[in-house]
């Protein structure tokens, strides 16, 4: 008796670590999707070989991601995304593809097309060579996406697109679409949370009427920029380019003035150099109608050698701007208590700005300098350590360069 209940033990012993080491495979079918999805399709695709039960778990993936291969054969990569759209079963909620040997080819229309027939959620092309893709007229009939990323593509919906009701993010990436339909586009969407625009073209003003808009990206060049209905907007990041890479500039200061005038729950801006060229170019008022109350995070790229006039073609690229001290002795920073400031090189004009951020930042606590190189090191630390400080806490952190 004892052998046998020793026995006994042994085998549900035995059994209890079978079942231990294959978790995975007890798992919810939903949660086992979850897990292939964040594999590498080819890696994915290996799991059906580990036993009967995950034979077809890998044609069950809801989260389609197309971003490696072995190979820069294009005829055959083509023929892996073939393979897995037809041997897939059940839902396509996502579909990535963003790879370096995909162009733009009839094989990416029969893809969308196929995918149509799926309640597909989130869509990502990125054509990285080669043509601008136009993009087939059966993507706008996807109802239920959410999440749509275009890179090197033609937008040109069919007359009777009256937007994507539920989409959330937009990004679009050197895309060529007209006016009306970016207007339209952006207008027909009342849920866009996210909206990126970098480097399009096609249109040259910009109107934004998005009252779910919470963030907002553009880098590119505008000829007139108006923005309403958009009080949840919390973060904008912008850079405008003059035409041609010349500092020929079209969009005028007040109209963005105006623009940020708008911007009155932003939380967070960060700004780039041709942005602050922009407004340099004309006369601005003293300060914006109303402030910037909730504004906690700003970055800005200034270049310190080139003032307004440097972008005349009849004066000098060198000329220094005018000191911080002197233009700004009444400004105050009642508010800011973290700075960080990169890429020094020890002029008069960055050495008057980090003075003016330390004698009119009564609460600051801390403030981290990062010269741009071994040179100006020794100069900008003897410098900062004779400025004026307008709080007694700050601790000043000397990055090495």
């Amino acid at each position: 008796i004892n052998d046998f209940m020793k026995q006994g033990n042994q085998s549900e012993s035995s059994l209890k670590r079978k079942m231990g080491l294959d978790r995975i495979s007890n798992l919810p079918s939903d949660v086992i999707g979850q897990i292939l999805s964040s594999l590498p399709i080819k890696e994915a695709v290996k799991t059906s070989v580990l036993s009967s039960k995950w034979r077809f778990n890998s044609a069950m993936i809801p989260h389609l991601v197309f971003d490696y291969f072995s190979t820069s054969d294009r005829t055959f990569i083509e023929s892996i995304v073939d393979q897995v759209l037809v041997l897939h079963v059940g839902s396509i909620h996502t579909f990535r593809l963003s790879h370096p040997d995909i162009v733009a080819t009839s094989a990416i229309d029969h893809w969308i097309r196929h995918l149509s027939r799926n309640a597909i959620k989130e869509l990502v092309l990125e054509i990285l060579e080669g043509d601008t893709y136009k993009i087939p007229s059966c993507l706008f009939s996807y109802q239920y996406l959410v999440h749509l990323e275009l890179y090197n593509c033609l937008l040109k919906p069919p007359s009777t697109f009256k937007g994507f009701g539920r989409l959330k993010v937009l990004c679009l990436d050197l895309v060529t679409v007209a006016q009306d339909v970016l207007d339209n586009l952006i207008v027909c969407c009342p849920l866009l949370e996210r909206l990126t625009l970098t480097k399009c073209d096609g249109f040259n003003i910009l109107k934004i009427d998005a009252p779910s808009l919470k963030f907002f990206e553009f880098d590119g060049s505008l000829e007139h920029v108006s923005i309403m209905n958009t009080l949840n907007l919390a973060e904008v990041c912008i850079n405008l380019v003059g035409d041609d890479l010349t500092w020929t500039r079209t969009l005028s200061s007040s109209h963005l003035v105006n623009f940020l005038a708008h911007l009155l729950h932003i939380r967070r801006l960060t700004v780039q150099t041709e942005f602050l060229a922009y407004l340099a170019d004309g006369n601005l008022p003293v300060k914006l109608p109303e402030p910037y109350m909730y504004l906690n995070f700003l970055s800005m790229s200034i270049s310190f050698h080139i003032s307004k006039e440097a972008f005349d073609e009849d004066q000098p690229v060198e000329e220094e701007v005018n000191s911080w001290l002197d233009d700004n002795q009444d400004c105050l920073w009642t508010r800011l208590r973290l700075v960080q400031i990169t890429n020094i090189s020890g002029i008069k004009a960055e050495l008057d700005f980090i003075e003016f951020l330390h004698s009119s930042s009564p609460v600051l606590e801390k403030m981290a300098v990062k010269p741009a190189s071994d040179e100006c090191s020794s100069d900008l630390l003897k410098n900062m350590i004779r400025f004026r400080h307008a709080s007694a806490h700050c601790e000043i952190i000397y990055l090495d360069p």
